[in-house]
């Protein structure tokens, strides 16, 4: 079949792997610049900014039972994801911290007991006293409650979103970038694109550039386009923001979640001594650099959890915007001719590979 897909994000990507290597014929379509990170900051996808926490457990805070079975089903896809790419990407499921400092106990505690309530007895959280923290975390100081999420881990978001591009297109699949759709219809793409736009990489992206305007008509499409499918989805934008930090010495093995007043901070160990720091989420569409009480906030946050970050360096820091539903929980819906996934808010890199794989079951129509 010809198939049209919307959108060049983690789902974008994760279709065409799946749909040029059962031999269809795939195009893609983007706005951005080209299929690595550095796109323009209003078309960047949202999974470039993203820390890449695979974790099921967590999310019941806030995600419902659908939404703890395609993470679980995700967590046991991504190994063999990933090792079909054929470039490395980081990959770790060996579980995931919450941690809370004694004055958020109360909190924390609520929020454990949730989880308990909805994960069934191999997911719920354990405590962990002290000296068993410091065996699995050595440079993790400070917090008065800790807990391990058993099948939780994290995934290196940038590695995979190359790698994912790479595959695809060794695979056939054609990228259109800079190629706005404007409107998704059953086997139907309106796009408009700039014109005089060449490949990043001739070895890697081939472009094929429809007419400006066109209607394009295909056997199939898909529709991924995160906040881009307004207003044919009353989808909003929330928006994260990232630290990244040159933490040399710093043993973290696990992604860590500590309770705080505001919000949900995270830290995500990467490769070369690098780790992640962010929020879970913030109510606006500000794509605007990251604010000063954000700063201060998060990486003092992340401090007080493992001292040793007094001495990291901020390398990067950027924001982006999770698309989101009224609900907050993914939308999959299929129909003749043409199938739509978005809403993925928070949980993209946890819940994208079981969604592609039940939108791929069963064969498209």
């Amino acid at each position: 079949m010809h198939i049209g897909i919307a959108g060049a994000g983690l789902l974008g990507r994760l279709l065409a792997l799946e749909l040029s290597r059962a031999g269809h014929r795939v195009d893609v379509f983007d706005p951005a610049g080209g299929p690595g990170p550095k796109a323009e900051s209003d078309s960047a996808a949202a999974a470039w900014t993203a820390a890449g926490m695979l974790s099921p457990v967590a999310e019941l805070e806030c995600a419902d039972a659908r939404v703890f079975a395609w993470g679980l089903r995700s967590c046991y896809l991504w190994p063999s994801i990933v090792h079909g790419l054929g470039e490395p990407v980081g990959l770790s499921l060996h579980g995931s911290l919450l941690l809370a400092h004694r004055g958020d106990a109360g909190a924390a505690q609520r929020v454990v007991s949730l989880l308990q309530s909805k994960a069934g007895a191999p997911y719920q959280p354990k405590l962990l006293d002290a000296k068993r923290l410091a065996e699995l975390e050595p440079s993790i100081q400070g917090p008065a409650l800790s807990w391990l999420l058993p099948c939780e881990g994290q995934i290196h978001t940038v590695q995979a979103m190359q790698a994912l591009a790479v595959q695809a297109t060794r695979q056939g699949t054609h990228w259109h970038w800079r190629s706005t759709v404007h409107a998704v219809e059953p086997g139907l793409l309106r796009v408009q694109t700039q014109r005089s736009v060449r490949p990043e990489s001739a070895e890697v992206i081939r472009l094929a550039q429809p007419e400006l305007g066109d209607s394009l008509r295909f056997d199939h499409v898909f529709d991924v386009r995160g906040i881009g499918a307004r207003p044919q989805l009353p989808v909003r934008g929330v928006r994260g923001e990232v630290f990244w930090l040159h933490a040399p010495g710093v043993q973290l093995s696990r992604a860590v979640r500590l309770m705080h007043p505001r919000h949900t901070v995270y830290i995500v160990p990467r490769p070369d001594d690098m780790l992640v720091v962010g929020a879970s989420e913030i109510e606006s569409e500000d794509r605007s650099p990251v604010s000063l009480r954000s700063t201060l906030e998060l990486l003092s946050a992340a401090h007080s959890v493992i001292p040793e970050l007094a001495e990291a360096r901020v390398v990067h820091s950027e924001t982006n915007l999770r698309p989101a539903l009224p609900d907050n929980l993914p939308l999959l819906t299929r129909e003749p001719g043409i199938t739509r996934i978005n809403g993925l808010y928070r949980h993209g890199w946890l819940v994208a590979p079981a969604m592609v794989e039940e939108a791929l079951a069963g064969g498209l129509s």
